[in-house]
């Protein structure tokens, strides 16, 4: 085997998608509008959230940088963050949100993690773990109105 090939068997991405009963304008607000995204994500948004623009995520006992890299109205958001120390891991994050029935379905990328690197596994952990629980906390606060973090424990 190659080191080519080697190196492919070891990147993953991650990829989750979730249906909402909302149009594909108010999908792709919830991820473009920083007060719109701090209803279902981070608990404050410091600076913009359009494209070529770094912001930060504030998160309960951590912050991290965001940088907006694309954003298409009701279609399309894109995204670079760190999920490592001293950025060791950055990945790029693709939103893509399409209607589907009388709502939208919204899918998500983000990677790619190279897992043969000391420490990316537990950032794809990680990675699958929260965008799950995002992603259902975007689906309860778009669908049914209630923030899922008010439940969270410690």
């Amino acid at each position: 085997m190659t080191d080519e090939a080697d190196n492919a068997d070891s990147l993953r991405m991650v990829r989750l998608h979730r249906r909402l009963d909302c149009q594909p304008y108010r999908a792709y607000r919830a991820w473009s509008s920083p007060d719109a995204l701090t209803t279902w994500f981070p608990d404050e948004v410091q600076g913009s959230l359009s494209p070529g623009a770094r912001s930060t995520l504030v998160f309960p006992g951590r912050q991290v940088w965001w940088d907006v890299l694309e954003a298409q109205p009701e279609s399309h958001f894109q995204f670079r963050w760190p999920w490592t120390p001293a950025d060791g891991l950055v990945t790029t994050v693709n939103v893509a949100i399409a209607p589907r029935g009388y709502g939208s379905l919204v899918s998500i990328e983000d990677g790619p993690f190279d897992l043969s690197v000391p420490g990316v596994l537990d950032a794809y952990a990680e990675s699958l773990a929260g965008w799950g629980e995002a992603l259902a906390n975007l689906r309860a606060v778009m669908d049914f109105s209630v923030d899922l973090r008010r439940y969270r424990s410690g």
